[in-house]
């Protein structure tokens, strides 16, 4: 089994993440907020992760710390259960349509992070969620999860839905490039020999 826990605890935020990458995508996510909960849960869904997280944040000031620092443990839980990543497929890609929103997301497990973000939340907040901060949980999760991460919105009208669209065409990609190779089972993806 392919999983990991990570805990993480700051002078703002007491987080631990447990994945198992090669789940259903069952989910139990606790960080306080609402919002980004419910996108978690989408990412576990939709990426067949099997995921739970357990944020206690200093959500008084903001959600700044908790959004941020959950990104940080998930990359760091990913980069732990994928190990040397012998045998993945490596690139995933989605074009997720929601309703008025359509998102594109690429991404290679390559080790080198790198967020492209091309993405206009037209509201600055979803209830009570700063819609800034869905890039800075994936700014988080790639560079710690050593993604090349390109995400890029075709159309959008409602902040809900593009934010979700984002969440679900990661999730996607994410399951595709986790998926093991059954023609290459014992082998790194790269011609370097490794990841």
């Amino acid at each position: 089994m392919r999983s990991a826990t990570v805990t993480r605890n700051t002078a703002e935020t007491r987080i631990t993440v447990e994945i198992t990458l090669d789940g259903t995508g069952q989910y139990d996510n606790q960080t306080g907020v609402g919002f980004f909960d419910h996108m978690l849960d989408q990412l576990a869904r939709h990426s067949l992760i099997d995921m739970k997280v357990r944020c206690d944040g200093d959500l008084h000031i903001d959600d700044h710390h908790s959004v941020e620092d959950v990104g940080i443990a998930l990359g760091q839980a990913l980069t732990q259960a994928v190990g040397d990543k012998r045998g993945i497929v490596r690139y995933g890609a989605c074009l997720l349509p929601m309703d008025d929103a359509l998102v594109r997301a690429a991404l290679d497990l390559s080790a080198r992070p790198f967020l492209v973000w091309n993405v206009d939340l037209p509201a600055s907040k979803i209830g009570t969620f700063d819609t800034e901060l869905v890039r800075e949980f994936f700014q988080a999760f790639s560079t710690h999860g050593g993604i090349t991460l390109h995400v890029d919105q075709l159309h959008g009208i409602n902040s809900h839905h593009i934010a979700e669209a984002a969440f679900k065409a990661v999730a996607r990609a994410l399951r595709d490039a986790l998926e093991v190779d059954p023609r290459k089972s014992d082998a790194i993806p790269s011609t370097k020999g490794a990841l």
